[in-house]
This record gives C-alpha cells, structure tokens and sequence, in this order.
C-alpha cells in the first residue's frame, strides 16, 4: 500500500513533506515550489490534506491545500491517487487548481489556473 508520509519531488523539483498522517487520513506538512507567479523566490509553505481511507487493497486518493501566503496572493488544491508500481515505487499523480487574488470580480476570469 502507498503510504503518503515521507518526502515528494516532482516533475519541477518543487519539494513537498508529509510530516504528519493521523489514523483518520488527516495530514499535514509542508511545501517548497520551484514554480511561482511572480518570478521571485519561493518559500516553504504549510500544506492541509486528507486521504481516503481504504482497506489494504488498493490505491488511496487524496486531497490537500497549499496558502502562498508568505510571496503570493494565492492558494492551490491538489487532488491526486496514489500507485505503487511492480518494483515498489510510490508515485502520486495529481492535478491542481491554483486561485490568485484579483482586484474586481471584472477580473475574475483571470484569478484560476
């Protein structure tokens, strides 16, 4: 079974620990992006998640935010599963949806990725 505690890199080598995973699938950790909106230096963010509790077959989904509060107006929730392959690698697939703050509702438009 994939377990989620542990250290993550992605694609983009931003970093990401799971430093706490309770025994009702909350978790909570923290999240260094290599990516951001402005160019600048990133920081290490908290992150808030929860997974799925299954059985000891198959592969959990999850669920978690990150806040961007200390270089960027904008927050990100992340869904994913994770797999496990034939050699035993653990692997999370995930999409996102980031939201940065606008001045109007104008603009609205423009506030999600």
């Amino acid at each position: 079974q994939c377990q989620l505690s542990g250290l993550w890199r992605n694609d983009q080598d931003s970093l990401m620990e799971i430093s706490v995973l309770r025994d009702n699938g909350d978790f909570q950790g923290q999240y260094l992006t290599q990516v951001t909106l402005s160019g600048g230096c990133a920081q290490i963010s908290p992150l808030r998640g929860a997974q799925q509790q299954l059985g000891e077959e198959g592969w959990p989904t999850f669920v978690f935010t990150v806040h961007w509060d200390k270089f960027s107006n904008a927050s990100t929730a992340f869904v994913g599963q994770c797999f496990v392959d034939a050699g035993g690698k653990e692997t999370l697939s995930t999409m996102w949806l980031l939201r940065e703050a606008v001045g109007s509702l104008e603009e609205d438009w423009k506030a999600t990725r």
